[in-house]
């Protein structure tokens, strides 16, 4: 891939894929910033360098329809307490985008409107990336939480512009890597409810040497593997759905994670949001930052987790990147990396 540093970008428009699908209250206010804060290390270089920066994401899960507690302007109101000139548009194409981006001045910011107000977006069409890449001279990915979704200002967007990386992205792929050629034992801590992480238990037990399961995942097990290590108690609701693990649980699990050289987290092992439920995900959070491994935390809820117990300083990295993380970690092919790759081969003019 194309590195950010080889572009010379004095005068020049830069559109930037950034990752600011954050958590909102109520009031639309953000609640958890550091997806935001992620990605100023990038954009402060390219204000630094008198670029003029489009920034553009998605938030939430809109289907392609107008949802008005799914605008941006929280986000643009947290951004606005880290840069200066900054600006936000009520939408991300159109005559108004073009005309506001035309009069732009060397280090100023502009937010476009949700991604995925538009269903192109997610079709990742060709003629919806490249109405985004018109206006820049530039493509940046700074958003390693999208790399693994083949959408329009992922993938699409790569066939119009020269496009690297950014600081993000370069690092979360240098830090992650320690995990493909891992130091041994490797366990990994499987949480969360959702069916890929079932169905990534397979690949997980090749390469590692135990995988501990929580939270509604236990459910789905059907297959019989001395690597996967269950839980021996857990709470319930009066649904007999699974809120934390039990005190026995959490025992068990810190006697293979001491053991450890290399720990991987992808999933909360309950329903951490409700203190009632969190003892589990925190009890073995602050077990994992006092190890000396590697320990790798898959982004997502577990970084979530992570942040909200204020132990991402004792982490060796925690990745932006849910879905993109268990996917790199797996093995597979990103394509938002496989589109960088292929766009620096099309423009090496």
């Amino acid at each position: 891939m194309n590195s950010l540093k080889k572009f010379k970008l004095k005068n020049k428009y830069v559109l930037i894929r950034v990752d600011f699908n954050v958590p909102l209250d109520k009031k639309g206010k953000v609640k958890d910033n550091s997806r935001i804060k992620a990605a100023l290390p990038t954009i402060n270089y390219l204000i630094k360098q008198k670029a003029m920066i489009i920034l553009m994401t998605h938030l939430g899960k809109p289907e392609g329809k107008i949802v008005p507690g799914l605008r941006l302007d929280g986000v643009h109101k947290e951004l606005k307490k880290f840069l200066r000139n900054v600006y936000k548009l009520d939408d991300c194409i159109g005559n108004e985008v073009d005309s506001f981006i035309d009069r732009m001045t060397p280090g100023e910011v502009v937010l476009l409107e949700n991604l995925r107000f538009y269903p192109e977006e997610e079709k990742n069409d060709a003629g919806f990336a490249e109405e985004l890449a018109k206006n820049a001279d530039y493509y940046v990915n700074d958003a390693f939480a999208t790399m693994h979704r083949a959408h329009a200002s992922v993938e699409a967007v790569t066939r119009y512009l020269p496009s690297a990386a950014g600081f993000l992205v370069e690092k979360e792929i240098q830090e992650l890597k320690k995990v493909l050629k891992p130091k041994k034992p490797l366990v990994w801590l499987v949480g969360g409810i959702k069916e890929d992480k079932y169905l990534a238990l397979k690949t997980i037990t090749k390469k590692a040497d135990y995988a501990l399961v929580g939270s509604g995942l236990v459910d789905l097990i059907k297959i019989k593997n001395k690597k996967i290590i269950l839980p021996v108690d857990m709470v319930y609701d009066k649904n007999k759905r699974h809120l934390d693990i039990g005190p026995k649980t959490i025992k068990l699990f810190k006697g293979y994670l001491k053991k450890a050289k290399t720990i991987v987290w992808n999933g909360p092992l309950g329903m951490f949001e409700e203190p009632k439920f969190a003892k589990g995900t925190k009890a073995i959070a602050q077990f994992i930052a006092r190890q000396k491994a590697v320990k790798i935390i898959g982004g997502g809820e577990s970084a979530e987790a992570i942040n909200k117990f204020k132990l991402g300083k004792k982490m060796t990295w925690v990745s932006t990147g849910g879905g993109a993380s268990l996917e790199f970690l797996l093995g597979r092919k990103l394509p938002g990396l496989l589109a960088l790759e292929r766009s620096k081969k099309r423009f090496k003019k």
